[in-house]
């Protein structure tokens, strides 16, 4: 199957839908209450524990209008401790189909799916874990992070409308730019973002292997209860 060639771009995307799952909750309180404010309709679609935290601040009034959980939206409940929550056709359709692609377009609207125009992720704090004397292999294990890199990439990877914010540092500066274009992001902000997103990923994929790679097998078995 060939790979698609895209040639036509937006410079400025307005933000419309937004999608959230932080383990690092910092700043939310700055953020979404002022994304609602500078985005009028925005939908915001959310996980777990960063669904609740959205509830709480937007409050039960503003959050009917604009929260929508994932699993309602997917269809499909989250796994037993929350191990699958985002890795659906749904959310991946949103996150890479392309503006001037009828087929994408089409795609869409054959499954009810929106086009999300941000993502804000940051990940399982892999790196702060395994830096603590007393973690155990499996501790280090639970907290690699799956359908945030992956989100993140994909996000990334499609700059070409979406935003990918993986720090909450970036947050005012973002807000500050949505206010300034009527609720919309340019292409070098959103170039700038998905560069910093790659690097994020990268430093988190590196951070797992070398320390998998210290780890030796034995501290492995000793770890579990290993049935023969």
């Amino acid at each position: 199957m060939a790979l698609n060639i895209v040639e036509r771009i937006d410079d400025r995307v307005s933000v419309r839908h937004v999608l959230l799952s932080v383990s690092d909750k910092t700043g939310l309180d700055v953020l979404v209450p002022q994304l609602v404010e500078a985005c009028p309709g925005v939908l915001l679609y959310s996980t777990g524990g960063t669904h609740a935290a959205i509830e709480k601040l937007l409050g039960r009034e503003r959050a009917a209008r604009h929260l929508h959980a994932v699993s309602d939206y997917t269809g499909q409940p989250e796994m037993q401790g929350g191990l699958v929550k985002t890795l659906d056709f749904k959310i991946y359709l949103g996150l890479l189909s392309e503006t001037y692609n009828p087929a994408h377009q089409d795609d869409l609207l054959r499954v009810g799916g929106v086009a999300f125009d941000m993502v804000v992720v940051n990940l399982y704090p892999f790196e702060k874990t395994v830096s603590q004397d007393t973690a155990t292999i499996e501790q280090a294990r639970t907290n690699i992070d799956i359908g945030g890199p992956c989100m993140v990439r994909a996000s990334a990877k499609n700059f070409l409308r979406v935003a990918s914010v993986t720090d909450p540092a970036d947050y005012r500066s973002l807000l500050d730019e949505l206010r300034r274009l009527g609720g919309g992001l340019s292409l070098e902000t959103r170039w700038r973002l998905a560069c910093k997103a790659f690097a994020h990923t990268a430093h988190y994929d590196t951070t797992i292997a070398a320390h998998f790679a210290c780890t030796t097998f034995m501290s492995v078995r000793d770890c579990y209860r290993v049935e023969s």
